[in-house]
């Protein structure tokens, strides 16, 4: 680690004040990505904003259709959430499946959608759900708000406030994972909303998170495991890695695939 200066504000007002007066500042949320980053160097920024103060960002509320949840709540808050598990029964699912204990307590949502790593899990949801990201300035949607690897809509001053889903009438999300990082090899999560079907893709893609029109079509069509049985994603468009090649994962995303719409009924 190197020096840097240490800023835990209690709003989001102060957070942004400290971040504008550091040089090159950068937020901190759960921590479970800017901590190895900072012990490997891969990244130095003069002040790091401790946003675990901010009371504001925190606390989940069910309200006009949609589950609300803001950016500083953690996996397990969101996992345990009766309000969760009743009105979108696969997002409690999938955010009780992310890491192990330690990183669901501490891991936050809006730190997950922000970083926006290849393998994470929160980006299926938003895609598939059709979530509505709030930031201190603006509303954006997921489809517009995931760029590419690791990158997003973001401005680099500009803070997450809040993930918005609204409720689908059915959903779920099925993941191949590693067994040591329990990140998604391939994670498909699948949802009926009021635009239609929608399904959404993770661990695979080459420019990070996507979704697959082909499969959402023939949801529209039948929704049923048999719909999408068989359907080929594109090798060439996915990842290889020493976890898993790209024909490997093409294979795996129509098995999830399947498998979501049976646990979705």
């Amino acid at each position: 680690m190197y020096d840097f200066a240490y800023h835990k504000p209690s709003s989001v007002a102060d957070a942004m004040a400290a971040l504008k007066a550091a040089d090159d500042g950068k937020f901190l949320a759960g921590g479970m990505t800017m901590i190895p980053t900072l012990k490997q160097r891969l990244a130095q920024p003069s002040d790091l904003i401790d946003l675990s103060g901010v009371g504001d960002l925190v606390g989940i509320t069910v309200s006009g259709g949609a589950v609300t949840i803001g950016a500083m709540t953690t996996h397990a808050a969101v996992a345990t959430s009766t309000d969760v598990q009743s009105a979108i029964p696969a997002l409690a699912a999938l955010a009780g499946g992310i890491g192990d204990p330690q990183v669901r307590n501490r891991g936050t949502i809006g730190g997950s959608v922000a970083n926006n790593d290849p393998a994470a899990d929160y980006p299926a949801a938003c895609l598939a759900l059709g979530a509505t990201i709030k930031t201190d300035r603006r509303e954006m949607a997921a489809d517009d708000f995931f760029t590419d690897l690791f990158e997003t809509a973001l401005a680099d001053d500009e803070i997450i406030l809040s993930v918005s889903f609204p409720k689908p009438s059915k959903a779920a999300y099925q993941k191949f994972d590693n067994p040591a990082s329990r990140y998604a090899l391939v994670g498909v999560f699948v949802a009926q909303t009021a635009g239609g079907p929608r399904v959404a893709v993770t661990g695979s893609g080459q420019n990070g998170v996507f979704r697959v029109p082909g499969m959402e079509s023939a949801l529209a069509s039948s929704w049923s495991a048999d719909a999408v049985k068989g359907m080929a994603v594109d090798a060439g468009t996915l990842n290889s890695d020493i976890h898993a090649s790209a024909e490997y994962r093409a294979h795996l995303i129509g098995v999830m695939a399947g498998r979501a719409v049976t646990a979705a009924g």
